[in-house]
């Protein structure tokens, strides 16, 4: 008797065809996956604060890309608000572009709780 078999007991037929055809499902899913990614990556999301004083753009990869400030809100003596009004637009627009991501990727993987996604 092979090592691992036990008295009785037939060795399994199609086994390895069966995991074989789960590889190439989860391969296909990976590039799938790295697809939607690089899609997601080329996205952009823009968020305003200060009643659209401030506006920040970033892009799926979680890039800022732009940052637009209204001549009104320059103010030399109180730079701290200025500032406050670009974080909180900048962390608008990423928090905003987090959820889009995770969206689309429970698109694919339907709830699979693949960590990461």
């Amino acid at each position: 008797m092979g090592k691992g078999m036990r008295a009785g007991k037939k060795p399994s037929v199609g086994g390895n065809a069966n995991m074989q055809k789960q590889m190439m499902q989860v391969q296909a899913m990976q590039r799938k996956m790295e697809e939607l990614q690089a899609e997601i990556d080329e996205m952009e999301m823009a968020a305003t604060s200060g009643g659209g004083a401030v506006t920040v753009t970033v892009s799926g990869a979680k890039v800022i890309k732009n940052i637009e400030i209204k001549p009104e809100v320059v103010d030399p003596d109180d730079i701290e608000m200025l500032q406050d009004l670009i974080m909180t637009a900048a962390n608008e627009a990423l928090r905003q572009m987090e959820e889009v991501s995770q969206n689309e990727m429970g698109k694919l993987t339907g709830g699979l709780g693949i960590p990461g996604m």
